[in-house]
């Protein structure tokens, strides 16, 4: 029924076109947020030293999801120094946070900064795969398109055969 108003080569070509754009709209995505993300990165200004000690060059900032993972890893086993685990440290200090007590802030602030740098490595991961996956489309895109040219030639062979 649908091939007495569109040819199905049309209906391809039509899906092609979908997926190419959808594909270059993941693209864009992925690309200009993990630009956005590693921007915040460098404003932020979390030094490599945190995790590379010495052999990280002056001014070097966490920037990647290599980078932020190391540096989220140390500064966890830094903060598990101070405490194991949130409920170690309360019961170091009497049961209750004290945001006055040097050791409870040090440790809240490690753990701010763990998951800052925690979530920096999932963003940065999660704009990879939606960009592969762009990639991905754009070639299902270039797939279908051939499909439909093939569909298309097959559709005017046969009409040229019918009609001598």
């Amino acid at each position: 029924m649908l091939s007495k108003y569109m040819p199905l080569y049309g209906i391809v070509l039509i899906l092609a076109v979908v997926a190419l754009v959808i594909g270059s709209v993941f693209i864009f995505e992925g690309v200009t947020k993990a630009s956005w993300i590693k921007e915040q990165m460098h404003q932020e200004a979390v030094p490599t030293s945190i995790f590379l000690g010495n052999a990280s060059k002056p001014g070097d900032v966490v920037d990647t999801a290599a980078e932020a993972q190391k540096a989220a890893d140390t500064i966890k086993e830094h903060r598990q120094n101070i405490a194991p685990t949130y409920e170690d440290l309360l019961a170091q200090t009497g049961g209750r946070y004290d945001p006055t007590n040097p050791k409870d802030l040090s440790y809240t602030q490690a753990l701010n900064m763990e998951n800052y740098l925690y979530m920096g490595v999932f963003a940065l991961g999660f704009t990879q795969a939606v960009t592969v996956t762009g990639v991905f489309m754009i070639i299902v895109a270039i797939a279908l398109g051939a499909i439909a040219l093939a569909l298309r030639r097959r559709r005017e062979a046969k009409s040229t055969v019918v009609s001598t």
